[in-house]
């Protein structure tokens, strides 16, 4: 359903100041009231601070919390937890040992309200895979499994928001990889806004819509995570591993060539794999390092499937030797932002200057493993 022009999108608005200690935090932001918003940052910026003062688990000097136009914290109002939907996720699981994985899920749906309606238990045990972990004791479970079944319980309790603390911080890496398309199975399905923790860019470019950048108790951006990703007057394009995230819907499928096309803003992209069906929204990560960039495209002359046109809009260098080129998809450099890093010789060689036209030339391999 799309919005009319008079609609406003409901949102959530927070904003929260006080010290702590020698810490002070000062930041007022909103977000959609519906998909993944990232709280990023280093440790110690405020992160979680927010997340408990949302959960009313703290309370600050000054507070004003909205969800979905209900009024949860000002100067005179303050709900308490007990009294808040939320559903909290934390960085241990905390299940009920003595309880089995049904138990405690049926827990969260216990806490629901008559008057809300959500999910109900067979559907969270599909979303998060846990049929053949009913009868088990947490005990039995791995750190990825418990996890799992946390986020199960809290979305029981039919939240208007999810509030996830780094859910996947006390995890390996095995774990991790195994966890995460449960969460962007979530992602896709679940109709309330999430607002997760984290310090892990990887974490942010899989999952979040959107992303809240926190420094010292500040709030640096607060942007759709394409533009936030791609921004030139934001630390995270100049990083090392600087990444662009492109979100697309499949429009076809060649059974014969094993590709999918997927439509992204400005341009359509050859996708190595099945990512159907048809009509379903995709995700990818494109590294700057894996985009090149080139005046001419020779019809037939490179292997590289993927080198749609981009107009420069930004440039800047990345020590003596490289640079990080920004740019948006199509002629008009109104599509989908992307980063390409190039060396300043390559720069100079092609004689390139911000407003030219390109072809970022994208390989295959760099697409195919960051689906």
């Amino acid at each position: 359903m799309s919005l009319s022009d008079t609609d406003t999108p409901p949102e959530i608005e927070a904003r929260f100041r006080g010290r702590r200690g020698a810490f002070d935090l000062d930041v007022a932001f909103s977000f959609p009231a519906r998909g993944m918003t990232a709280l990023f940052g280093p440790s110690g910026c405020g992160k979680t601070t927010i997340l408990r003062c949302m959960a009313g688990l703290e309370r600050m000097e000054e507070g004003r919390l909205v969800v979905n136009g209900a009024l949860w914290q000002d100067d005179k109002t303050f709900v308490p937890t007990h009294k808040r939907p939320i559903g909290y996720v934390f960085q241990e699981a905390s299940l009920f040992a003595h309880l089995s994985v049904r138990e405690n899920l049926l827990f969260g749906k216990r806490r629901t309200r008559a008057t809300r309606a959500g999910l109900d238990l067979d559907e969270v045990v599909r979303l998060l895979g846990l049929t053949d972990l009913m009868g088990r004791s947490p005990l039995r479970l791995s750190g990825g499994e418990r996890q799992r079944v946390a986020i199960g319980r809290a979305i029981l309790a039919t939240p208007e928001i999810l509030l996830m603390d780094e859910p996947l911080a006390a995890l390996d890496r095995f774990a991790k990889n195994e966890i995460l398309p449960y969460l962007e199975r979530l992602h896709e399905e679940l109709a309330i806004p999430v607002l997760f923790v984290t310090h892990d860019l990887l974490e942010a470019e899989r999952l979040a819509d959107r992303m809240v950048l926190m420094d010292k108790g500040l709030v640096r951006a607060n942007e759709p995570i394409d533009e936030l990703l791609a921004d030139p007057s934001l630390p995270l394009a100049r990083m090392p591993e600087a990444t662009a995230v492109l979100t697309g819907k499949v429009t076809d499928i060649d059974e014969v060539y094993g590709l999918s096309t997927l439509m992204v803003s400005g341009a359509e992209f050859l996708i190595p794999g099945n990512l159907g069906p048809v009509g379903s929204v995709r995700r990818l990560r494109v590294a700057a390092s894996d985009v090149g960039l080139t005046r001419s495209r020779a019809s037939g002359g490179s292997s590289i499937l993927n080198g749609p046109v981009a107009r420069i809009t930004d440039v800047q260098p990345m020590g003596d030797f490289q640079m990080t080129v920004f740019l948006k998809i199509g002629p008009g450099g109104r599509g989908a932002p992307l980063l390409a890093r190039i060396t300043r010789k390559s720069w100079d060689t092609l004689g390139l200057e911000v407003g030219d036209l390109v072809h970022a030339l994208i390989k295959s391999a760099a697409l195919a493993k960051d689906v």
